[in-house]
């Protein structure tokens, strides 16, 4: 498939399974936003008291924010998985169903997380290593009296290889979630093997779905927010859109991911997408 035949592909399974979509979130998002919901208007009908509660109980709020993040990261790992898995039975020609998903997503979270945090290992990594790599470029260009020109190279080169990288290991939750693996590790390798000459096409795919689900929407939000005034009584509710949006266009990415995916398999391997969809289970 072209980069357009997956992108179109991608809105027309979003389109076709919205409902399903939009149950899987609620399943998995209702309990924590109540939860949240519920100690956010405690603290804002008594903002002063919530404040002083923090500054006297600083283990414990630490303590809360780290289970916040640890449950928010398992809810975004399910919803991922979920989602994949109703992508695949739909590309398949099967009929997906919330508690397949469901049953499959929680069949492959520990992977996942595992692969979540290597991720986020590597970003740091590399983060470093840009960060040392541009102050030294810098001090180098300074000695050669061209310090804004080596600064601007350097800048590239870290984007470049940011870029590089992510690409590369951008299929490791479709690979872990489609793929029986010996170890989830195994799924970066195989992500690279996959993506290996196709890297621009896993960008290109990434940036115009970024641009579709999260710039257009956050500049439309914005925009609607300057034209009613930081005093409207709307913004509230503006930070609400923001958040509701985020969760309603979340699939898109991975239908786009998932379908490249497949192209890929079938691309490099002539994979037969029969012998797949009994792997799923689905026939």
């Amino acid at each position: 498939m072209q980069l357009g035949e997956i992108l179109d592909g991608s809105f027309s399974i979003f389109r076709r399974h919205f409902g399903l979509f939009m149950r899987l979130s609620f399943v998995l998002i209702s309990a924590p936003a109540v939860v949240v919901v519920y100690f956010a208007t405690r603290a804002l009908s008594n903002p002063l008291g919530a404040a002083n509660w923090v500054q006297t109980h600083i283990a414990a709020t630490i303590g809360f924010g780290l289970v916040v993040l640890f449950v928010w990261i398992m809810i975004s790992l399910l919803l991922k998985a979920g989602t994949i898995r109703i992508i695949s039975d739909s590309y398949l020609g099967n009929e997906p169903s919330l508690g397949a998903a469901l049953q499959f997503a929680a069949g492959r979270i520990m992977p996942l997380l595992l692969v979540a945090i290597a991720k986020t290992l590597l970003i740091f990594v590399l983060y470093i290593a840009v960060v040392i790599g541009i102050v030294v470029s810098m001090a180098v260009g300074r000695l050669l009296g061209m310090g804004g020109l080596f600064l601007f190279l350097a800048c590239i080169g870290g984007i470049w290889l940011f870029a590089y990288v992510l690409c590369g290991y951008g299929l490791t939750s479709m690979v872990i979630v489609l793929e029986d693996l010996l170890s989830a590790f195994d799924a970066f390798g195989r992500s690279a093997e996959l993506t290996r000459d196709w890297r621009l096409k896993v960008f290109f795919a990434w940036l115009v779905i970024a641009i579709f689900t999260n710039i257009l929407p956050s500049i439309l939000v914005f925009g609607i927010g300057q034209a009613v005034g930081p005093d409207s009584p709307v913004q509230p509710f503006l930070s609400v859109v923001t958040i509701v949006l985020g969760v309603v266009l979340a699939p898109i990415l991975p239908c786009a991911l998932t379908l490249l995916y497949y192209d890929l398999r079938v691309r490099r391997e002539a994979f037969d997408l029969q012998i797949l969809s009994e792997q799923l289970g689905t026939r």
